[in-house]
């Protein structure tokens, strides 16, 4: 996760689409067009339809300052543009501001609108973090409590109030609070668990993206090498003819020698770059589940803790298709399992005509049980002892390394399980499943040759 975390830190939430999921003034605007028009319908249906009496006109004025809020926010910003969490909050007040006086011209929370006092909450509960959506919260009840102090009496068109039981009013008050805690709590919730999960999963295409440009660099040097093969040669040729020449050799005998061997350095130095182009595609592209699992303990067998690999199954062995998803998210999880093993890992691998299964166990403390069902999640990052883990997690972590890994092997089909060994063991282990047609995808010709 080093690799990983020097990645993401070169980029701001910008490129975490943090931005992105601020609330779009257009989007506003276009809510409160909505607002505007229902608002205007439900003043001349109560009024002129309906015949009950309340101030029309201090209505429309009301009406006319969402007109004018909407026209200033259109001149003040872009339409693309996105705000920031203090413009989002003013704007949302004002709305429950401008509801709270509509509400005071036509009867107070008696008013059957009054829980429109929502929709702002609700707006900022999946927009904004959890604390400024709760001081929204605050003012709405602030604004609900003043709408009934301080209220027009709503009349029947005979001219009698409109006063229902204080009761009634009462449980209106309490309906808005309870309803808006739940809704900003709620909302707050699962668009919080949604962000995350964005964050996590861009974190994942950028490492992928990393992976995929370093393993490119291979056909780079390779296509150097081919190409600064002839301009070498030429240079061999010169300096060879050069030396058979006696006069210039016994002049230059030194500065000869020294060239050859530099030429003769920079062929080893091609041909070493070449390899990725030599070696062939099968090599390059496939392998069998034994190289796989040692290509990705090697990197770890330098730590002071042994890791050691066994394998079963009858022949021919499965073999699959590299790539950078799947090596990358078992490395994940053995990187995982040696960073908290107090001296060994076992590696575990097996096979059958139906399945191929990898077992990666530790002798760490394993993963404290609050943490252990929530495992795969992003940022979920806390788990007991492990002197190197503690170094790596010392020096910040993102607690997205199951998450990664957990999803790109589900990519490749796998299914991962993760679990405390029973006691008296301790230490975790992982459970890796492919169904055989998964692992070996695009492998099975080549499957079908060896067995016959």
């Amino acid at each position: 996760m080093t690799g990983c975390k020097a990645t993401l830190d070169a980029f701001d939430d910008q490129d975490f689409g943090q931005r992105a999921r601020r609330l779009r003034v257009d989007t506003l605007i276009w809510l409160r067009w909505l607002a505007i028009v229902g608002q205007t319908a439900a003043i001349l249906t109560a009024h002129y339809a309906l015949g009950l009496q309340f101030p029309v006109l201090a209505c429309f004025v009301c009406v006319a300052a969402s007109v004018a809020v909407n026209a200033g926010l259109r001149v003040r910003f872009p339409v693309s543009h996105r705000l920031n969490d203090s413009w989002a909050i003013y704007i949302l007040a004002y709305d429950v501001a401008q509801l709270a006086a509509l509400l005071a011209l036509s009867g107070g929370l008696a008013n059957p609108f009054s829980f429109l006092f929502l929709a702002p909450i609700m707006t900022a509960a999946v927009a904004l973090p959890l604390r400024r959506t709760l001081t929204l919260l605050a003012f709405a009840l602030a604004c609900a409590t003043a709408v009934q102090l301080w209220r027009v009496t709503l009349r029947w068109p005979d001219g009698a109030a409109f006063e229902p039981p204080n009761l009634y009013v009462v449980g209106m008050w309490i309906s808005i609070a309870v309803s808006g805690a739940f809704i900003a709590i709620y909302g707050s919730r699962i668009a919080e668990e949604a962000r995350q999960l964005s964050s996590a999963l861009t974190a994942t295409e950028l490492t992928l993206a990393r992976q995929q440009h370093l393993s490119q660099l291979d056909g780079i040097a390779a296509a150097a090498a081919h190409e600064l093969g002839t301009p070498l040669a030429t240079v061999a040729l010169v300096v060879h003819d050069l030396a058979a020449q006696p006069q210039i050799a016994a002049q230059w005998a030194d500065d000869l020698r020294l060239a050859e061997e530099q030429v003769a350095r920079c062929r080893t130095i091609l041909r070493k770059l070449s390899s990725p182009d030599t070696i062939a595609a099968a090599s390059m592209e496939e392998a069998t589940l034994g190289d796989l699992i040692e290509e990705i303990v090697t990197p770890h067998r330098l730590l002071d803790v042994a890791i050691e690999v066994e394998s079963q199954g009858a022949p021919p062995e499965p073999i699959c298709r590299r790539n950078a998803g799947l090596i990358y998210g078992l490395h994940n999880i053995v990187e995982n399992a040696v960073g908290f093993a107090e001296r060994r890992v076992q590696v575990s691998a097996s096979w059958t005509a139906s399945e191929v299964r990898i077992v990666i166990a530790d002798d760490g403390p394993g993963f404290p049980p609050q943490v252990l069902g929530r495992l795969g999640e992003p940022y979920i990052s806390t788990r007991g002892g492990g002197a190197r883990r503690r170094e790596d997690e010392a020096a910040g972590g993102l607690g997205l390394g199951l998450f990664i890994a957990k999803a790109l092997l589900e990519r490749s089909g796998a299914v991962l399980g993760i679990a405390n060994l029973p006691p008296p063991g301790s230490g975790a282990v992982a459970t890796i499943v492919w169904p055989i047609e998964k692992f070996e995808q695009g492998r099975l010709p080549l499957r079908q040759a060896l067995e016959s």
